[in-house]
This record gives structure tokens, sequence and C-alpha cells, in this order.
């Protein structure tokens, strides 16, 4: 599944569960977790149904600072999000954006290549293990 600037991932449990390993991994990576927004909780105390959804907001200074100090603008995509949602068929996803993309979005060049790299396997490797 691909979407432009963004990054998909199927799930092998429930969102809820995926969401829960996500967050524990995150922390356990040493970032720093700001928001858990849960929308479909959001709908429900409107009255409206919407599939499990939820974003985790994290990140970690170390790796964002550089890459605002190269262009402050970056800040409208940093923190780090990852939605994990379920589909018509109840299956879970994990979707997040593509670092390369937001480095290419915000004219980063080469300067910040190493962090945008390491950012990359970082999500990717966060989404393999809350998928699993």
């Amino acid at each position: 599944m691909s979407e432009a600037g963004l990054i998909t991932t199927p799930a092998q449990r429930g969102a809820k569960e995926t969401m829960d390993a996500l967050e524990i991994a995150v922390k356990a990576a040493g970032m720093r977790v700001f928001a858990r927004i849960d929308h479909a909780a959001g709908a429900a105390e409107i009255g409206l149904a919407l599939r499990p959804t939820e974003v985790l907001i994290f990140g970690n200074a170390r790796a964002g600072t550089p890459l605002m100090q190269k262009r402050q603008l970056i800040g409208i995509d940093l923190p780090l999000k990852v939605l994990v949602w379920e589909d018509e068929q109840g299956k879970a996803w994990l979707t997040y954006n593509d670092s390369r993309f937001l480095a290419e979005r915000h004219g980063l060049g080469a300067k910040a290549d190493g962090i945008i790299a390491a950012m990359s396997a970082g999500l990717q490797k966060l989404a393999q293990v809350a998928s699993r």
C-alpha cells in the first residue's frame, strides 16, 4: 500500500495491541512519547462510529533538533507520528511519513542524509517490532 510520502506496513495483531507494542518500543528506544490520540474514542464521544484509529506522537531531540537547525520549518512535521488503523476487513496497519520524503519536502540536502537514514531505519524497526 502506497501513498505519496507515506509508508504503510501490515500488522500481525489487532490495532490496539499494535499501538500498545509501538508505544512500548518507542519508550524502550529512549524516545519521548508526547501524545497518544485515539480518534475512534473522539468520534464515539460525539456519537459517530470510526474503526480503530490512533496516532502516537513521539521524538528525540537529539535527532530532531539538528534537522530544525538546518530548516526550522521541518518542525511542522516533527515530532514523528505513526498512525495505527484498522481497515474495512478488520486488518490493522501502521502508517508513517517517509523520512526521505520529509527531507526532500524541506530541502534539507545531503548534509542531513545521515540523520534521515537513521530516522528511516529507526521508524522501520519500530514498525516491524510493533507489527509482529
